[in-house]
């Protein structure tokens, strides 16, 4: 419950509002342990004085921002509710998610996204963390075949992996088909020791790793075996149709053109297909065109075919990635654009010597 007036005390341009936490909410769990969950709300709005006392919440200062505290609790009363916890990481997310709404960027409710369950096993719930990642989520739903396109860490294969093994416990499909094109990252594939089978597991181990926290361990061989679940190189795709099936391409800017195309007519009846990858990370040789850069202009506008687009604001890892991936982009534009170097004062660089003694061979 809340209420709004204007502040009796300071000055007139300030908004006075009162927010009561209903007795079936501890003031622990709206508060956090410690206070933390406080402590984050006071730093993302620090022109507003909030005060505690006893059940009640009090917030006074720019109105604008008085309001934006009181949604944020009446959210975080509705995330509660549900029995799911507030964390530090999902207030600040919803402060983000409210803060771009006043900007008019957006319709979705932050409770509305922090509860929209996905899967869940083994006592652990994975949903979406983020409006776009809901936002992609549901287009998976929607759509026949979507693309999630994003820096890394923002759950494109996850929740992809997630929406699969969702389809197939609901019976929506009869199999799972996960596949990633086998490109070295620097390296090169045919000096790593083994068979074919063992070169080409550490290419597709993540999508193992990601298997295993979503399906009891012990049945993904027996699913395997049954060819229930299939993890298997892009080249193996080569001349089949795939019908009744979940599909995957994770890793897809290092699929050229031709493989794209390849993969893109797999698709047979009741499927769905989801591609995922990061166009900023590309391993192909050189010569070679990103097919997943490609087909967004090849695709773009046909129906029933989605691109959803994810940014650093959707990171999930550490926070240093995000800021990770904004200093590449920052820096990759400076390229684009042409810009010097801040640190370089336009004159040619010298020569660097080299420490090693000339041979005096000729």
């Amino acid at each position: 419950m809340t209420q709004t007036s204007p502040s009796r005390t300071g000055s007139a341009h300030q908004a006075h509002a009162r927010i009561v936490v209903p007795a079936k909410h501890p003031m622990v769990t709206v508060l956090g342990s410690g206070d933390a969950l406080l402590r984050v709300i006071e730093e993302s709005f620090p022109a507003t004085d909030i005060h505690v006392r006893g059940n009640e919440v009090s917030a006074t200062g720019d109105p604008a921002e008085v309001a934006l505290v009181q949604r944020l609790f009446d959210e975080m009363m509705l995330v509660l509710r549900t029995g799911q916890p507030m964390t530090e990481d999902s207030v600040e997310r919803s402060i983000a998610m409210l803060r771009q709404a006043q900007e008019g960027g957006q319709t979705e409710r932050p409770a509305e996204v922090l509860t929209a369950n996905i899967l869940s096993n083994r006592g652990r719930t994975i949903r979406p963390k983020t409006l776009n990642q809901k936002r992609y989520v549901d287009a998976i739903d929607k759509h026949t075949v979507v693309f999630g396109i994003g820096p890394a860490g923002t759950g494109k294969t996850y929740l992809a992996m997630a929406k699969a093994v969702q389809a197939l416990q609901a019976k929506q499909v009869n199999r799972i088909i996960l596949t990633r094109p086998a490109v070295e990252a620097g390296e090169r594939l045919g000096f790593l020791p083994g068979t074919l089978y063992e070169k080409i597991d550490p290419y597709l181990r993540p999508l193992y790793d990601a298997l295993h926290d979503m399906v009891d361990p012990d049945s993904i061989p027996r699913l395997m075996a049954a060819g229930t679940i299939e993890v298997a190189p892009l080249a193996y795709m080569r001349g089949r149709t795939l019908n009744d099936a979940f599909i995957i391409l994770d890793e897809a800017q290092n699929t050229s053109t031709e493989q794209m195309k390849m993969f893109l007519t797999r698709l047979g009846f009741d499927s769905k297909i989801v591609i995922t990858g990061d166009v900023t990370q590309v391993d192909l040789p050189g010569s070679t065109k990103s097919g997943l850069r490609q087909v967004q202009d090849i695709l773009q506008g046909v129906e029933d075919i989605h691109f959803s687009m994810l940014t650093s604001t959707d990171v999930v890892r550490h926070k240093l990635v995000g800021r990770i991936v904004d200093a590449y982009e920052a820096h990759r534009s400076r390229e684009v654009e042409g810009v010097q170097d801040p640190h370089h004062d336009g004159r040619p660089r010298a020569p660097r010597q080299s420490s090693r003694p000339q041979s005096t061979e000729s």
